[in-house]
C-alpha cells in the first residue's frame, strides 16, 4: 500500500497500521466508489450500491409488513417453524467451529499479534474497554431472559421428559431431571449459562477478531468484504464483496431489530405493572419511537462521546441492580451457586452442543437454534463494535477478554437473578413468580425483595438505556458498511439507520410479534453463517502473514 494510500486511509477515520504489519498490497482506497457530496440539501458519503440495495429493499419490507399486518403473521410464524427445523444442526455446529477457533487461537503463536500493528496502543482503558464490550454484546437480553429462562429451564426439567408417536413434546434440556429438584435447578442454569457463555461470546469474537484484522492490520475498509480478500482477491471490491456486505447489513438490522423489540415488550409491561400504563402496541410504538429519538442525539456524538458514556452508565446501573439482588436475595446461594452453576456448565456443555441425534429437539430446535441464529445475525453489529474499540489489544489479550470476562459476568448475573427467582418459588412458595409471563418475570422477582418499586424502575430505565446504547452503536457499525467502510461519514446517515432500526422494530412486532422478530433472526442468521465459516479461514491466513512477538 502507497503512502498517498496510508494518507487516505486516516482521512476516513480509521487509523494506519503503527510499526511493522501485514498491510495488503492493493490499489483500493477506502470510500474510492462512494457517492459524496451534497445531495437533497444533505451532506453524504456512502456507497452507492451497497446503501442504495439496502435500503431499498428494508424500506420495501417495512412498508409491507406495516400494511399487511394479518397476512405477513402466519408467514412469519411459517418461516420460524421450518428454520428452526430444518437448520437447527447447522447452527450448532456452525456456534461450536467458532468457539473452538476463538479458543483454539489463545494457545497459539498467532495470538501475539498485536491489533493495528506492532506498535500500536490501546484507544481505550480496560475500564471503558470492559463496558463497551459488554453493553454492546448482551445487555437487553440478559435484562429479558435473567429470570424468565432459568426459571423455564427449571420447571421444564423438574416437569421431566413425555412422548407422543415416539417424539419428545416437552422442552426440557437433554435427559432433563424429573422430580429431581436440586438436579432440576442445575441442569436449567447450566442451560441457561449454555446460552449467554463461551458459544456466543465466540461468535463476536470471530467477527471482530476478523474486522479488526483486515482494517488495523491490513489497511483494508472496515467492512465484512475485507474478510475475504484472501480468498476472492481484488475481486472483494466488486459484487461479491458488495452482497457480503448486504447480507451483514441485512443480519445486523434484523438482529438489532428482535433485541429492540424483546426490549420494547419488556420496558412495556414493566411500565403498566408499575404505574399502570396501558401495555398494548400503541405504548409499545410510542416507547420505540421515544429511544430512538434518543438515540438519534447519542449517535451524532460518536464512539467517544455517546456510545462509551452510556455503556459506562449502563454498566454502572446493571452492577447496582445485580448488587441489589445479590445482597437482598439469598446472598449465600447466589455465592456457591456461582460455582456450583459454572461445573455444571462445564460438565454439560459437550452434549448441549451436540448438533445431531439430539432427542430434545424442542430445546435444541425453539431454544439453542433462535440463540445462535440470533447471535450470529447480531455479529457484524457486535464484532465490527469490539473491533473498533479493541485496537492495540494483541490476540491473546483480545481473545481472553471477549471470551472469559463477559462469560463471566453472565453466569453471575444469571446466577443471581434466576437463582434468586429459583429461590423464591422453591423456598418461599411464591408461585406468582414463575406463573407471569416471560417479560414480567423480572418484576415480580424484584417486587418480592425489598424497594421493590425503585429497584423495578431502576430495571425499567436500565433496559431503555441498554435499548438506546444498541441502537446508537448499531447505527454506526451499519453507517461504516453502508460508507465502504469508513468510519467518520457524515451524520445525517448514522440517523437514517437509527430511525430504520426503530422502524422496522415496529413493523415486526405490529405484523407478528415475538414469532416475527424470531422468524428474521433466524433468516437473517443463515446466509451469514456460512460467510463467518469461511471468515475463520481466512483470520488464520491473515494472522499467518503478520508479524509477531516471540
Amino acid at each position: 500500500m502507497s503512502d498517498e494510500n496510508l494518507d487516505e486511509q486516516k482521512s476516513t477515520g480509521v487509523p494506519a497500521p503503527e510499526g511493522p504489519s501485514g498491510l495488503i498490497d492493493t490499489d483500493y482506497v477506502i470510500g474510492q466508489d462512494n457517492i459524496a457530496g451534497n445531495r437533497f440539501g444533505l451532506e453524504v458519503d456512502l456507497h452507492g450500491k451497497v446503501f442504495t440495495f439496502s435500503g431499498l429493499i428494508i424500506l420495501a419490507f417495512v412498508i409491507i409488513t406495516l400494511a399487511l399486518q394479518n397476512e405477513v403473521g402466519p408467514v412469519f410464524e411459517a418461516t420460524r417453524v421450518w428454520l428452526t427445523q430444518n437448520l437447527a444442526w447447522f447452527f450448532l455446529g456452525g456456534a461450536n467451529i467458532f468457539v473452538l477457533v476463538a479458543l483454539g487461537l489463545i494457545f497459539t503463536p498467532l495470538a501475539n499479534v498485536r491489533l493495528g500493528g506492532a506498535h500500536a496502543t490501546p484507544d481505550f482503558s480496560y475500564a471503558g474497554w470492559f463496558a463497551m464490550l459488554f453493553a454492546a454484546g448482551m445487555g437487553i437480553g440478559l435484562m429479558y431472559f435473567g429470570v424468565s429462562e432459568p426459571l423455564s429451564h427449571f420447571g421444564t426439567s423438574m416437569g421431566g421428559t413425555s412422548m407422543e408417536g415416539g417424539v419428545r413434546t416437552d422442552w426440557a434440556p437433554l435427559g432433563a431431571a424429573a422430580g429431581d429438584q436440586n438436579a432440576a435447578i442445575s441442569l436449567g442454569m447450566a442451560a441457561t449459562i449454555f446460552h449467554w457463555g463461551l458459544h456466543p461470546w465466540g461468535i463476536y469474537a470471530v467477527v471482530a477478531l476478523a474486522l479488526a484484522l483486515f482494517s488495523f492490520n491490513k489497511g483494508l475498509p472496515l467492512t465484512m468484504r475485507s474478510v475475504f480478500y484472501p480468498i476472492l482477491g481484488e475481486r472483494v471490491w466488486g459484487w461479491p464483496g458488495h452482497v457480503i456486505d448486504v447480507i451483514a447489513v441485512f443480519a445486523t438490522l434484523f438482529g438489532l431489530a428482535t433485541s429492540l423489540g424483546l426490549g420494547a415488550q419488556q420496558a412495556t409491561v414493566g411500565l403498566g405493572y408499575l404505574f399502570g400504563i396501558p401495555s398494548g402496541d400503541t405504548t409499545m410504538v410510542l416507547l420505540i419511537i421515544g429511544i430512538t429519538i434518543i438515540a438519534l442525539g447519542s449517535v451524532t456524538l460518536g464512539v467517544d462521546k455517546g456510545v462509551q458514556r452510556l455503556s459506562q452508565l449502563n454498566m454502572g446501573l446493571a452492577g447496582l441492580l445485580l448488587l441489589f439482588v445479590i445482597v437482598a436475595g439469598p446472598t449465600l446461594a447466589i455465592a456457591t451457586g456461582f460455582f456450583e452453576y459454572l461445573f455444571s456448565y462445564a460438565k454439560n456443555v459437550i452434549p448441549l452442543s451436540n448438533p445431531i441425534g439430539r432427542e430434545d429437539t424442542n430445546f435444541s430446535q425453539g431454544w439453542t437454534s433462535f440463540y445462535w441464529a440470533w447471535w450470529i445475525s447480531w455479529s457484524p453489529f457486535v464484532g465490527m463494535f469490539i473491533a473498533r474499540v479493541s485496537r492495540g489489544r494483541t490476540v491473546r489479550e483480545f481473545l481472553i477478554a471477549v471470551l472469559v470476562i463477559p462469560t463471566l459476568i453472565s453466569v453471575l448475573w444469571m446466577t443471581a437473578l434466576g437463582g434468586t427467582a429459583i429461590d423464591q418459588v422453591v423456598n418461599k412458595g411464591l408461585e406468582s413468580v414463575s406463573e407471569a409471563s416471560g417479560d414480567l418475570q423480572l418484576f415480580e422477582m424484584l417486587s418480592n425483595l425489598p424497594l421493590g418499586l425503585i429497584t423495578s424502575s431502576l430495571a425499567i430505565f436500565l433496559v431503555i438505556v441498554f435499548f438506546v446504547t444498541s441502537s446508537d452503536s448499531g447505527s454506526l457499525v451499519i453507517d461504516a458498511i453502508t460508507a465502504g467502510g469508513k468510519v467518520d461519514s457524515p451524520k445525517p446517515q448514522r440517523m437514517f439507520w437509527a430511525i430504520i432500526e426503530g422502524a422496522i422494530a415496529i413493523a415486526l412486532l405490529l405484523g407478528g410479534g415475538l414469532s416475527a422478530l424470531q422468524a428474521m433472526a433466524l433468516s437473517a442468521g443463515f446466509p451469514l453463517t456460512l460467510v463467518l465459516l469461511v471468515a475463520c479461514y481466512s483470520i488464520i491466513r491473515g494472522l499467518m502473514s503478520e508479524p509477531r512477538a516471540a
